[in-house]
């Protein structure tokens, strides 16, 4: 019997979460309320699966996501997640399946790219994503930082609090709107990811409550805000050895971002900092009198990035210069392919398809990894991602390429 691949029933849910689950490693049965609080966060018209003789076997939806360019502007993104295929049905074609149908009717909706967050590199790939940002960890050995107990104290005027989940709830959707407009590669959060990542729905595995701490400025502005959880260690000497573990930190400022990082490392007890996902460029290090107290302990590839429109997605983004490129785009799925003259300044550009000849030539992945700074025209010509088929046409992407800071989602889906 063939496998079917269509959209997911109301009816069909629960059997679908127990595949995702599979797919995932995750044997344990998925409770009902989980369920339930899933589908009511879950569009079914875009939620796919593939049924064997009814039982599902492979899983994929995708909702609608903003995501932040260069230059602040957010584009309408296909988010992509909860792609497994089980074990004993792999190598059919399934994904091939699924994405083929989900790429081509979020291309139909008008929206610019897609978006995901690979659990294996070699996947995505082949169906035109480039990996579009990377993310860092950092491990702190706090008695090394040089920081006195006073280094929790802002000196600008500004003050941390403690406060609770409903109050992050009540502050955290405006902050974030703030904040997400400033990093290019963050995405935005609806009113379900403040009720789930606050704990007031229910999830798998069940919800850990962290402390919240914010930072505010002299003039009470909210510029900072960190979920950090303490895993609460003595050693044989009863004596506290505590390592924080971040779960979130930003700010809108620098001097938000400096008093967040000093207020976790002078905590009472605590002797490491496990930062969690930052930024590649992340400046938690300098921000200690000694910066190699912290160590770098892990870099990833994250946030994985196709282009869908490719006129819409460059001229939604700003450039570094005033410059002329002629792009030629090997997408042998066909949405984004096609040779296009990119008219770009800081203020904005123009992007029209074109016969000219071409300065670049790349795939549609090459452009995905391109698209929001991470990667540049040199190392993905250095790699054979991308060709210069006109002298001078690399160092003039270069230039017009260049960001002053990397892109960062800090935000799993």
């Amino acid at each position: 019997m063939s496998v079917e691949v269509r959209q997911v029933t109301e009816f069909e849910f629960a059997d679908w979460s127990r595949a995702v689950g599979t797919g995932f490693l995750s044997p344990a049965p998925v409770p009902d309320e989980v369920v339930a609080s899933r589908l009511a966060g879950t569009d079914l018209t875009r939620t796919q699966g593939a049924f064997d003789a009814g039982r599902c076997v492979g899983t994929y939806r995708s909702f609608p996501q903003e995501l932040t360019v260069v230059g602040g502007a957010a584009v309408p993104a296909d988010a992509i997640s909860n792609v497994t295929v089980t074990a004993s049905h792999r190598r059919r074609g399934l994904l091939t399946r699924m994405i083929g149908a989900d790429l081509a009717a979020a291309k139909e909706r008008g929206e610019v790219v897609a978006t995901l967050i690979a659990a294996e590199y070699r996947i995505y790939g082949r169906y035109g994503f480039g990996r579009a940002t990377r993310t860092a960890r950092w491990s702190v050995d706090v008695p090394r930082t040089g920081l006195g107990r006073g280094g929790a104290v802002p000196d600008d005027g500004g003050r941390i609090d403690l406060v609770d989940a409903d109050e992050v709830r009540e502050i955290g959707p405006a902050f974030h709107d703030r904040w997400r407009v400033l990093r290019p590669g963050a995405i935005d959060r609806d009113e379900r990811w403040w009720r789930v990542n606050t704990g007031q729905e229910p999830s798998a595995p069940p919800f850990e409550e962290p402390f919240y701490a914010v930072y505010r400025s002299a003039a009470g502005e909210v510029e900072g805000l960190a979920a950090y959880t303490v895993d609460g260690r003595w050693n044989e000497a009863m004596q506290p050895v505590n390592t924080a573990t971040v779960r979130r930190l930003s700010a809108t400022t620098t001097a938000g971002e400096r008093a967040l990082w000093l207020f976790l490392c002078s905590l009472d007890w605590v002797v490491g900092i496990d930062s969690g996902r930052r930024a590649p460029d992340d400046l938690l290090p300098y921000y200690l009198p000694d910066p190699r107290a912290a160590r770098l302990s892990g870099m990833a590839d994250y946030l994985w990035l196709r282009v869908l429109d490719t006129v819409r997605a460059l001229e939604a983004r700003t450039y570094a210069v005033d410059g002329t490129l002629v792009l030629d785009v090997r997408d042998e799925a066909g949405p984004a392919g096609g040779r296009y003259r990119l008219d770009a300044t800081p203020g904005g550009a123009t992007c029209t398809p074109t016969r000219e000849s071409a300065d670049l030539t790349l795939d549609v992945g090459a452009l995905g990894a391109l698209y929001l700074g991470d990667e540049t025209p040199t190392r993905l010509a250095a790699l054979g991602e991308l060709a210069e088929e006109r002298a001078g046409a690399l160092a003039r992407a270069e230039s017009l390429f260049h960001t002053p800071r990397r892109p960062w989602c800090p935000d799993m889906f």
